[in-house]
């Protein structure tokens, strides 16, 4: 097989695994898109206990998570277009402030997540049969979205682990990046979610 022919087939194979990629994020969207509708038809049921339950909510953690997820977008853009001008080293420096955004947000989030607990607000609790269906729907909502949500960051950060490694044995490089820009492209729909997540949830009162 000649040089001409190896590129055409590497090129087809990441063409192929970007389309891939893209036919995912479709799927996500849907399933997200879906529990936001959801949300929408129970608010519209019971305003005042989403209201109620939003109040408990830290806006100051999903502001600071917000940011760290922005920031965490730019950097893994920027490890992408490193990675794209042969700057190893960059990339994986890039990567490693990506995956340092995420970790903050899961710590974030267990801080919230444990202050709900401590305070029985989580489907099941004691304290739950003696509020209202809205307030069960609204935190049973609250934990579902946002926990799935958190599976989506540690799954991308495992994506994005695999990635700093194949770029330090070479594997990934300025000729053979699609996994790398796979990832990031998963990294971005992580973003997009929390993006709407985030008004959902803590602003809109």
């Amino acid at each position: 097989m000649s040089e001409k022919e190896i590129h055409i087939e590497v090129h087809r194979d990441d063409e192929a695994s970007k389309l891939g990629m893209w036919l995912f994020i479709f799927t996500e969207l849907l399933l997200f898109g879906g529990l936001f509708l959801v949300y929408t038809v129970f608010r519209a049921e019971y305003p005042q206990n989403f209201h109620e339950g939003s109040l408990e909510l830290s806006v100051t953690i999903g502001a600071i998570n917000t940011i760290a997820l922005l920031f965490s977008s730019m950097t893994v853009a920027m490890a992408l277009s490193a990675i794209q001008k042969n700057n190893r080293k960059l990339a994986m420096r890039l990567i490693a402030v990506t995956l340092l955004m995420a970790l903050i947000f899961l710590f974030n989030k267990y801080i919230e997540w444990s202050m709900k607990f401590e305070h029985g607000l989580y489907p099941g609790s004691p304290l739950m049969p003696h509020l209202g269906r809205g307030d069960l729907m609204f935190f049973s909502l609250y934990f579902f979205m946002t926990g799935l949500h958190a599976l989506h960051i540690i799954v991308g950060m495992v994506l994005l682990t695999m990635c700093f490694f194949k770029i330090k044995n070479g594997t990934l490089n300025y000729q053979k990046y699609i996994h790398l820009e796979n990832g990031a492209l998963y990294w971005h729909l992580v973003d997009l979610i929390w993006i709407f997540l985030f008004p959902l949830l803590y602003l809109i009162t």
